[in-house]
This record gives structure tokens, C-alpha cells and sequence, in this order.
């Protein structure tokens, strides 16, 4: 006897536009794999970039972020350190703890290998109206919403 999940997945209508996000999903977990292996860094190494090159973080901040202990966090932000990507430096508001900041240089290796994606998707998006580019945002707005909202639940019960 199927579940409920069985019987909805069995059902479910998959129209091209979730066929093709379904793909650029895939597709985009696989590129972070090759743009850390291009890079030299690993993938937990290049998501901490990704997420300090929006705003400087403490390291428990980012073990929080990255799911992963301080301990392992520290040690993510030495290499990082060592390759000149990040340096540390006092928090703003509290001088006792210390900040991650991406530096200049590291910032403009991991852009250089995401460069001919960003000029590609700028390019689709140049080719699309304000009302297109609308029902885009809406709709990825939507996914977003979907993905945090699975975050939030707690794993389905074991039978």
C-alpha cells in the first residue's frame, strides 16, 4: 500500500517549468563542485565565501550557517586565511570578538571563475520585459519560500 507521499508523487502532473528547475537545481549543485575543484578550495570552503562575500561574519556565526562545529569553522577560516581570501579582523561593535572579511583578492578569484556564468544570465535577463522579468521573481520567489519552508519541518515520522 502506497503513503501519502507515494500517492502524491505518483499523481503529480511535472509541467516544464518544474522539469527545468528541477534541472538548474541539479545543474547548480554540480557547479559548485566544479568552480571550489577550479578554485582550489573545497565546497565548504567556497560556500563560507559565498556567504562572507555578502557580509563579514563571525566564525560561530558561520558554524552556524555552515552546519558545522566552531572548531571546524576556525579551521575552514585559517585556510581561507592562509590563502589570502579572508582576514580577521576586530567586530565593529564589539572589540572582543573578531569578524571574517573577505579581502579584495579573494574576492576577485572566486568572481573571475563565476564571471561567464554572471555575463550569460545578465545576457537571458537583458532579453526579458519587466513584466517577464517579474513573473521570474515571483516564481523563484516562490521556490525560495517553498525550500525554506521544508527547512522549517521536522523530518516525517518513521513508520
Amino acid at each position: 500500500m502506497a503513503g501519502p507521499a507515494s500517492s502524491f508523487a505518483d499523481g503529480w502532473k511535472q509541467t516544464p517549468s518544474l522539469l527545468a528547475l528541477r534541472e538548474a537545481i541539479e545543474r547548480g549543485g554540480r557547479l559548485r563542485h566544479v568552480i571550489a575543484r577550479r578554485a582550489g578550495l573545497s565546497e565548504s570552503d567556497l560556500v563560507a565565501m559565498e556567504h562572507l562575500m555578502r557580509e563579514p561574519l563571525g566564525p560561530a556565526e558561520l558554524a552556524r550557517i555552515l552546519d558545522v562545529s566552531t572548531a571546524a569553522s576556525t579551521g575552514l577560516v585559517d585556510r581561507l586565511a592562509q590563502r589570502g581570501h579572508v582576514r580577521r579582523e576586530p567586530h565593529e561593535a564589539d572589540r572582543r570578538r573578531t569578524q571574517v572579511e573577505v579581502t579584495a583578492s579573494g574576492r576577485e578569484e572566486v568572481l573571475a571563475h563565476l564571471l561567464p556564468m554572471f555575463r550569460a544570465l545578465d545576457e537571458l535577463d537583458r532579453g526579458f520585459t519587466g513584466e517577464e522579468r517579474a513573473v521570474v521573481a515571483r516564481y523563484l520567489a516562490g521556490v525560495v519560500a517553498a525550500f525554506d519552508d521544508l527547512e522549517r519541518q521536522p523530518p516525517p515520522s518513521e513508520a
